[in-house]
């Protein structure tokens, strides 16, 4: 008599639920693998340089030296140590006041700037002229932060180019970038001119996106330029300002630290010296990188925390947040 071969023990896999589960994720990735194709890589560039790093913040608890390992036997644990020197620090009120005090400057003048642009360009109906000032206005941002510094300190210097303007109506040369009072003025001017026209391209992709019929209607309605770009325009990009405004908000404590480490010198510490130029100079030139760290992780949390504020009241104000 023939003897029927009897299964190995063990779980019973390969059903049919199972299989048509199989086959269902293969479709869902064969259907979509152009997109699978680019998400894959910015999703690998992300957690190589925006995910992995942060394992380095362990250094902020420790007394690190270069060379030595982040966990160890040899490893010196110092707990909340920095931050707490940090906070005790004579620099702290300086470069946090002047840390909030450019960035409310550049919040001041360089974030409604760009709306205002993007909301006057839209009226011109001359598509030549239009697309010659979006261009023109573009360029700035592309011309790297040292140029920029380097244009700066020609132009402040007593013989620049500003002295020899001012001294057509009198006015005796200076040394601008060497004046304490003025260096908040020259950063924002600088800040806000290389940045308002890139930064107002999200603008005007908004605007492109609203129907036009909606413009007809309301002239149709005898509304005038002001009365469409107040119930239409403005209504139109209320999300996305919204949500510009939490991203800068939350972005307060970190100042646009190249410009200002190219452009600020001793003299002017008073009132240039920020958290980023200060932990370029304690941590890079003088190798306290376990407590730049600290003060590093310190700004991170106070801008979350910020971000996390401003997107609950820009939800319960607008309807429109980040999450």
């Amino acid at each position: 008599m023939k003897k029927e071969a009897v299964p190995a023990a063990g779980p019973v896999t390969g059903g049919p639920g199972e299989m048509k589960l199989y086959s269902k994720r293969t479709r869902v990735i064969r259907e979509n693998i152009e997109l699978w194709s680019f998400v894959i890589p910015a999703a690998a560039l992300i957690i190589l340089f925006n995910y992995a790093p942060m394992y380095g913040i362990i250094i902020a608890f420790q007394n690190y030296f270069p060379g030595s390992p982040f966990l160890g036997e040899k490893t010196q644990w110092v707990g909340l140590k920095h931050f707490i020197d940090f906070i005790n620090s004579i620099y702290f009120k300086r470069i946090m006041t002047n840390s909030i005090r450019l960035s409310l400057l550049n919040l001041l003048f360089g974030f409604w700037l760009p709306i205002v642009f993007a909301l006057i360009l839209n009226e011109i109906r001359s598509l030549r002229f239009k697309k010659f000032v979006q261009t023109a206005s573009y360029l700035p941002h592309f011309i790297s932060t040292v140029v920029v510094a380097g244009m700066a300190i020609s132009f402040c210097q007593p013989t620049g180019l500003i002295n020899l303007l001012l001294g057509a109506f009198g006015v005796a040369p200076q040394s601008w970038l060497d004046m304490p009072s003025k260096f908040p003025m020259i950063y924002t001017i600088i800040n806000v001119w290389k940045s308002f026209g890139f930064n107002s391209i999200l603008y005007f992709s908004t605007l492109s996106a609203i129907d036009p019929s909606l413009y007809e209607s309301a002239r149709i309605d005898g509304a005038n330029r002001w009365q469409q770009c107040w119930h239409i325009t403005l209504p139109g990009l209320k999300s996305i300002i919204a949500i510009q405004f939490i991203l800068a908000l939350g972005g307060i404590l970190a100042t646009n630290s190249d410009l200002v480490i190219l452009i600020y010198n001793p003299a002017t510490y008073e009132t240039a010296d920020v958290i980023g130029s200060y932990t370029y100079r304690i941590g890079i030139q003088n190798g306290k990188y376990s407590y730049t760290t600290a003060v590093g992780l310190f700004m991170s949390i106070v801008g979350f925390t910020l971000t996390f504020i401003a997107n609950k009241f820009s939800n319960w104000l607008t309807g429109f947040g980040l999450w």
